[in-house]
C-alpha cells in the first residue's frame, strides 16, 4: 500500500510541476505580447508626432530583455 501512495504522490507532484511550468509559459507569452503591443504603440506615436524616439527605444529594450530571458515563442503564437 505504501508503494502505491508513493507513486500517487510522485504523479501528483509531477502534475503540479508541469502545471506550474505551463502557467509560467503562458504568463511569459502574455507579458511578451504586452511588450510588443507597447512597442507598436510607441512607434506609432513617434511616427505621428506625439511620441519620442526615447520612448520607442525604451519599449524596444524592454522587449529585447524579455526575449533574452524567455525566448521569442510569443512572436509565433
Amino acid at each position: 500500500m505504501a508503494g502505491f501512495l508513493d507513486r500517487a504522490k510522485e504523479q501528483a507532484q509531477r502534475g503540479l510541476t508541469q502545471g506550474k511550468q505551463k502557467l509560467d509559459e503562458v504568463q511569459a507569452q502574455r507579458a511578451g505580447a504586452d511588450l510588443l503591443k507597447r512597442l507598436g504603440a510607441a512607434y506609432y506615436a513617434e511616427r505621428h508626432g506625439s511620441g519620442s524616439p526615447e520612448a520607442t527605444q525604451q519599449a524596444l529594450q524592454a522587449l529585447d530583455s524579455h526575449v533574452a530571458a524567455n525566448g521569442d515563442a510569443f512572436l509565433r503564437s
